[in-house]
């Protein structure tokens, strides 16, 4: 890998285990130096960057609903301006508010397109993350995605477990939109009937993702960060300890081989 990345994990897989600041010493031990909050710890910007500064932990990037993007870019912009981030995402559409017809997917893409010009106006990149539904083709053969992301102002935060789940390899996506994608989800999914205590999710390198691959095409395609979610372990302190034993692996795994000394 041709630079160091922090290790990084999802704050929405320790929701479970309140209080979740409780786990910042315990992240910073095992190794983890930045994390990416939801929009559920903004209630108190201020303390919450304090909580995270005596872990000596970042937060670069942050998810933020579609509402407070569009009619409170201002309040958004605040508290990822308090907490150090430069990447603010987009997380989920619920599913009365997700389009049915391809021309309107184009307009939501639209939509988003002026959130990212926005943000871009106030010093912040913008970026959406996929579940599995936009990779699901539409009565035209279209996905959602290609409509998501027709503007190039609008980045990606790439779930590939998600793209996966709808039945599509993620490789040729990492490699197609290559520049545009601002972070990467490392979540991994449980061989089929296993977890089912875990809604199928694994801790990350324990399941059927084949990572060291992955890993290698999203730090090729420019993901600045790599962040490791569960979307609901039955114990955080283990995937966050699983979970960073398998990034480092294939952090490694992806540096590129030293050469030769000329003889």
């Amino acid at each position: 890998m041709a630079r160091d990345l922090p290790y990084s994990i999802q704050l929405h897989s320790a929701r479970l285990f309140p209080p979740v600041t409780d786990h910042f010493p315990h992240l910073a031990a095992l190794g983890y130096t930045n994390v990416e909050p939801t929009d559920m710890f903004y209630d108190a910007p201020s303390a919450l960057r304090e909580t995270l500064d005596e872990s000596e932990l970042t937060a670069l990037s942050g998810h933020f609903p579609l509402h407070m993007l569009e009619g409170e870019p201002d309040v958004a912009c605040r508290i990822a301006d308090i907490l150090g981030m430069r990447l603010l995402v987009c997380p989920f559409l619920p599913v009365e508010a997700r389009p049915a017809v391809t021309d309107d997917w184009r307009r939501f893409g639209d939509r988003l397109a002026t959130i990212a010009r926005s943000l871009r106006s106030r010093g912040f990149e913008f970026a959406w993350h996929n579940r599995d539904y936009e990779f699901r083709p539409l009565r035209d053969g279209s996905m959602p995605i290609q409509h998501i992301a027709a503007d190039p102002d609008v980045h990606l935060q790439v779930d590939v477990a998600w793209v996966a789940l709808a039945g599509i390899d993620p490789q040729p996506w990492l490699e197609g939109y290559a520049g545009r994608i601002a972070a990467i989800h490392v979540q991994d999914i449980a061989p089929r009937g296993g977890r089912i205590e875990e809604d199928g999710w694994a801790d990350v390198g324990s399941g059927i993702m084949p990572w060291p691959k992955l890993w290698k095409a999203a730090v090729a395609a420019g993901a600045s960060l790599l962040i490791a979610e569960h979307d609901n372990p039955s114990d955080f302190d283990r995937f966050a300890r699983r979970s960073i034993e398998a990034m480092r692996t294939f952090a490694e795994m992806s540096k590129p081989e030293s050469s030769p000394a000329a003889g």
